[in-house]
């Protein structure tokens, strides 16, 4: 028997599924890990605004967080009722915050000049020869 065959008997061939797939992210952690830590860290930070750096942080320490719940599932331990739980709430509500600083970076701002000058040009202002005559004639009445 080889040895795959005999992991074959040791779990339910209901779950090969999973566990492949399960596999293969493994193997995509791995590869984006070596590709992170093909570049030094001072390096990586030197080319990003502090924004970015922080998305970086962030994403990094969420990974890490995350791949030690999985680390607790696998041995039988509940994530859900170690402080990990806590940790990956407090860097979900820094992410949301960076997340608002993006947003609100995205968002168009009020030229309040611009704006003025836009109202001022559409409302129309009587002057002394026209004040008592309006712009648009009215029906049946000859402008004088």
């Amino acid at each position: 028997m080889s040895e795959d065959d005999n992991n074959m008997e040791e779990y339910p061939t209901e779950i090969h599924d999973y566990l492949a797939a399960f596999e293969k992210s493994l193997g995509s952690v791995g590869e984006m890990l070596k590709t992170m830590m093909s570049v030094s860290r001072s390096e990586l930070l030197e080319k990003l605004d502090p924004l970015e750096q922080a998305k970086l942080d962030l994403v990094s320490v969420y990974t890490l967080n995350s791949m030690f719940w999985v680390y607790l599932a696998t041995q039988g331990i509940n994530p859900k009722d170690h402080p990990v739980k806590q940790e990956l709430e407090r860097i979900r509500t820094y992410m949301n915050k960076v997340k608002e600083i993006t947003d609100k970076k995205k968002a168009s701002k009020l030229d309040k000049g611009a704006a003025s000058r836009f109202v001022k040009n559409a409302l129309w202002e009587p002057n002394a020869e026209n004040e008592h005559t309006s712009k648009t004639p009215t029906k049946g009445k000859k402008r004088q």
